[in-house]
């Protein structure tokens, strides 16, 4: 017990575990609840494309010199309403839309970061760097992803009425379409609080595997919240203090232990769906 003790409280005194860690709970928060939307929605692949397509707005700040995360949220925002507008004023399929929209702005993103001259490490914007985060890093990003997070729960009935039929929805008076580009914004915002700490690609895990996780193993959204919010806090305390045992990656680290969670699921959803066809074949 004493050795447990040890192995958790020895990197919460150095000062940069300590945001490291209090950073992850903020994001492990904040893309758990996202994650359910997204996957009740099918959103998966437009997670994908604004994480990537962050990375020009990245690029455009630096020159300006405008802060990081209004650079990034324009982008995001961008790739999203430029990939609706692609959808419904032409015969691509959304997938494919989304596809080339992120390839072409990620391109475009690195072509921009390798010409121009910034202290930015593009392995830091790809994977993150959650032990680097400063005290206005966290205070930006926490803040971010408190008032994401909150707007969720708040609106949580509204927007799972649309994610599960936004046909039904708009029958009953809900404004649709501000819920669509809402949620978008959320997307964007969320990807935003989680860039310095998670990356732009290992966000995209972190923004499925909660929600994915919640929707194998129950079958309420309040119950696939709880199991999203819960394996995603917990991936993310024991993925940073492993880190600093084991001089690894953290943000990789959570990921992987994330995953893990995944492969559980499916192996513990397929054995009770088993159960219960044998129950009812007798």
């Amino acid at each position: 017990m004493d050795s447990l003790l040890s192995f958790v409280a020895e990197p919460l005194a150095y000062g940069f575990m300590q945001r490291a860690l209090l950073m992850s709970v903020l994001i492990a928060v904040v893309c758990s609840i996202f994650s359910c939307f997204l996957i009740l929605k099918g959103w998966s692949l437009m997670g994908d494309a604004v994480s990537h397509a962050v990375l020009p707005g990245l690029a455009v700040a630096v020159v300006i010199g405008i802060p990081l995360a209004i650079g990034a949220l324009i982008a995001g925002l961008f790739c999203a309403v430029a990939t609706g507008y692609i959808k419904e004023n032409s015969r691509v399929k959304e997938d494919a839309v989304m596809g080339i929209m992120f390839s072409g702005m990620f391109a475009l993103g690195l072509v921009l970061l390798t010409k121009i001259e910034t202290d930015i490490h593009l392995l830091h914007v790809l994977f993150g760097s959650v032990l680097g985060i400063t005290n206005a890093d966290l205070i930006e990003a926490g803040s971010i992803a408190i008032l994401c997070s909150a707007i969720m729960l708040i609106k949580r009935k509204d927007l799972i009425l649309y994610c599960f039929d936004p046909a039904h929805a708009s029958v009953i008076g809900l404004p649709v379409r501000l819920l669509h580009f809402g949620l978008l914004i959320l997307l964007a915002l969320t990807i935003v609080s989680s860039l310095k700490a998670a990356g732009i690609v290992l966000v995209i895990a972190m923004l499925i595997a909660p929600g994915a996780i919640g929707f194998i193993l129950v079958r309420s959204f309040d119950r696939m919240l709880m199991v999203a919010l819960s394996v995603s806090v917990f991936s993310c305390i024991v993925g940073t203090i492993v880190s600093f045992h084991l001089d690894a990656a953290t943000a990789p680290l959570i990921v992987v232990i994330q995953a893990c969670f995944f492969v559980l699921a499916m192996i513990f959803g397929k054995r009770r769906d088993t159960a219960k066809g044998l129950l009812n074949a007798t």
